[in-house]
């Protein structure tokens, strides 16, 4: 018990990490997403390379599994360029509430990719959580705000591509830093051509924010990372939603942003999805029949 309330008390904290992410990605101003995304990975990178350094991973990826490094460092990088220019449009919360459509995208993704069924009940809640999802994007031609939000959700996507692919890396025999050390060093390399000829001039509080931002990227990582150590995912993590209530009130206080009542409606609709899909999995794990 006492594992499972470290566990909880971690991915909080890394939940609180990602909130800072956006936060700083949003007030290193207006430069594009990707040099915004360069600088996060790069620290990423460096960070990676220290924690395998510490775990004595080698560079040990399979040739056989080369192409899925390559998706799920694709499907990564796609993640993270639209949560970042979603970031940079919305309302900080929506940002993050799209962001975290990303594990009922993995579901869908796990059967696709995976061939892991999907029993009827998980069909429904993933339902339940894309309609939340339309009280947040809003679809509607007077929407202003549609276009950054389809990114937000396409965001998501990518992301639970990604992580689909991590766990069938992880079941092959990929260490996770390594993972993470490939998946930054791609990025990176990917997006530097852009920024060798679209750089953008940057001041000392934009380089600061976006190193800062790179940080607290990596501060939730290794904090995700201790949690699951501690706990089962089924246990714990429900608690990574707290995102959206750090993301609300930074945003509030900082920006002074206040989400309408189809957010919050949302906002609502997807938790509850996720704290049913928790239980639901739970329950599965005490009774497997």
């Amino acid at each position: 018990m006492k594992s499972r309330y470290k566990g909880i008390v971690f991915i909080v904290c890394s939940a609180f990490c990602f909130a800072l992410m956006n936060l700083f990605v949003r007030l290193s101003g207006d430069l594009p997403s990707i040099q915004k995304s360069f600088f996060r990975n790069l620290v990423a990178f460096f960070f990676a390379l220290i924690l395998m350094k510490r775990d004595h991973v080698g560079f040990s990826g399979k040739k056989e599994n080369l192409w899925q490094l390559i998706l799920r460092s694709t499907f990564g990088t796609i993640g993270i360029l639209c949560n970042f220019y979603a970031v940079d449009h919305l309302v900080l919360a929506d940002a993050s509430m799209l962001n975290k459509m990303s594990p009922f995208f993995a579901i869908l993704f796990s059967f696709l990719i995976l061939k892991e069924k999907v029993k009827p009940a998980q069909a429904v809640i993933v339902a339940g959580a894309f309609a939340g999802s339309l009280f947040i994007i809003k679809p509607s031609p007077l929407n202003m705000e549609l276009a950054p939000a389809l990114i937000g959700l396409l965001g998501g996507m990518s992301a639970g591509a990604a992580y689909t692919f991590v766990r069938s890396l992880g079941i092959r025999g990929e260490k996770g830093p390594f993972i993470v050390c490939f998946f930054s060093g791609f990025s990176c390399l990917v997006t530097l051509p852009y920024l060798l000829v679209g750089f953008h001039g940057m001041t000392w509080a934009q380089l600061g924010f976006l190193l800062l931002a790179g940080l607290a990227a990596a501060g939730g990582q290794f904090a995700i990372t201790a949690a699951y150590c501690h706990a089962p995912a089924r246990e714990i993590s429900v608690y990574d939603y707290s995102q959206i209530i750090f993301s609300a009130v930074l945003g509030f206080v900082i920006f002074g942003q206040v989400p309408d009542r189809f957010s919050v409606l949302g906002y609502v609709m997807i938790c509850a999805m996720a704290v049913v899909m928790f239980l639901y999995n739970n329950r599965r794990t005490i009774d497997p029949g």
